[in-house]
């Protein structure tokens, strides 16, 4: 027997069919996105979004919102405050307050295309002391016309970011204890007055801003403008500022620009792979770095450094600061050396020439005075190596005023047959129980 359906039911199946699809559509699609927020959403304590003109921060817990605010700046900084971990999504959140973070461990602020439009303000990473602001992050976020300072944290992370049109954009201060192992890395500075700044210490705390990356950042800089400032009494030490390019002396900005300005000290310092590169045709006081008076220890140009185009000078350097570097040459001249009586050696000069150390060097002696019957002055050389072994000696005998210099064979005398130089060593003994003649060295050499 045939059974045959009426048109009504079978056009109540097709709507039921057409019901079903559409309503699994539906649920694919609300899974999806809930996949999505989930992936950006589910490892943050709270999510700040824009929700037409009021800003919100959803608690990730309780899936309640529990700040809503028209002032982008209280609901970041109530979000920061109750949550370690903050996640910005995409829109433009304009400051009219600062926002601090104070003493937090292990704290995440994210952002995916989210605009903060500081108008002036700052967003601070703050510790009481660096052992109450440790290891946070910073990540994704554009500033505009804003400023971000780490103050008393240690391994902060900052990554990912962009600053637009700062004065200044991301400062670095001491004022209680100190701020080491930031990394800077991934981001970019553009047209800002000071991109980034490593302040001079105030209260009780240390200059030392030590162990610093700066990693694959990049720099377009205006007129009358820094790129990376260390100011007075700052230590920039023990760092690295790695695969980092300035661009200088664009779209006829071509005055007063610095990228890097020293008023502290980077000691043993190194800068790999830089890139400054002048636009300018004719500079004006354009420098790819600067060494002021308060200036203690330049950087080490480890390798690949370059200067391309035209500058005012490549390394601005009114105070005769000694520039480190691979291949580079030095001069130490006239050096007394205290003359021991009695055939005792008097006390030793040590030559060093950090942060390097010396790959090779001449040295001429000169010894003055009036010489006792059958008096005689001895002049010892010794290097020491890396590893605190000391070398055979080389005495040099005079039994009147003179110059000589070390021989070749005498210097080959002193090398070993593999180690690296830490210091040179020299002292000098008179064979008399007084002696009025004097002892002075010159030391010429490369170190790298």
């Amino acid at each position: 027997m045939r059974i045959s359906l009426s048109k009504r039911v079978l056009a109540g199946i097709c709507v039921a069919a057409l019901v079903l699809a559409a309503v699994n559509t539906y649920l694919i699609f609300t899974l999806n996105i809930a996949l999505q927020e989930a992936a950006h959403d589910s490892a943050f304590d709270y999510v700040v979004f824009q929700d037409g003109g009021t800003y919100k921060a959803k608690n990730q817990l309780t899936g309640s919102v529990d700040i809503a605010s028209d002032n982008a700046s209280q609901v970041l900084a109530q979000a920061l405050a109750k949550g370690n971990t903050v996640y910005i999504k995409p829109g433009n959140y304009t400051l009219s307050q600062d926002v601090q973070v104070l003493n937090k461990e292990n704290a995440k602020i994210t952002g995916d295309s989210a605009y903060i439009i500081g108008n002036g303000k700052t967003l601070t990473l703050k510790g009481d002391d660096y052992t109450r602001s440790q290891n946070n992050l910073i990540s994704g976020l554009t500033i505009i016309n804003g400023t971000v300072r780490i103050e008393n944290s240690f391994g902060t992370i900052l990554s990912n970011m962009q600053f637009e049109n700062c004065g200044t954009a991301l400062e670095f201060a001491n004022t209680a204890t100190w701020s080491e192992g930031t990394k800077i890395e991934d981001s970019r500075f553009i047209n800002c007055t000071a991109a980034i700044v490593f302040r001079t210490p105030t209260g009780n705390a240390t200059g030392s801003y030590a162990s610093t990356e700066i990693r694959r950042c990049f720099f377009n800089l205006l007129d009358n403008s820094v790129g990376i400032s260390v100011q007075r009494l700052a230590e920039l030490s023990d760092s690295q500022l790695q695969d980092v390019r300035m661009w200088m002396g664009e779209n006829g900005f071509v005055k007063n620009q610095t990228g890097l300005l020293l008023d502290g000290s980077m000691h043993q310092t190194l800068l790999f792979g830089m890139v400054f590169e002048s636009f300018a045709d004719y500079p004006e006081d354009l420098y790819a770095i600067s060494l002021g008076e308060t200036s203690i220890t330049p950087p080490i140009l480890a390798g690949g450094i370059s200067f391309l185009g035209n500058w005012t000078a490549r390394i601005h350097n009114p105070h005769g600061k000694w520039i480190a570097g691979a291949g580079s040459v030095f001069r130490q001249e006239n050096l007394n050396v205290p003359v021991g009586v009695s055939g005792q050696y008097g006390s030793t000069v040590n030559i060093q020439m950090r942060p390097q150390t010396i790959t090779s060097f001449k040295s001429m002696i000169q010894v003055q005075g009036s010489f006792a019957s059958n008096e005689t002055i001895t002049v010892r050389f010794r290097l020491e190596f890396v590893d605190n072994t000391i070398s055979p000696s080389v005495e040099k005998t005079f039994t009147n005023g003179t110059t000589a210099w070390l021989s070749d064979d005498d210097i080959l005398r002193l090398f070993p047959s593999q180690s690296i130089i830490w210091a040179i060593l020299v002292d000098a003994k008179a064979s008399v129980a007084s002696t009025d003649a004097t002892v002075k060295i010159s030391v010429y050499g490369t170190v790298t």
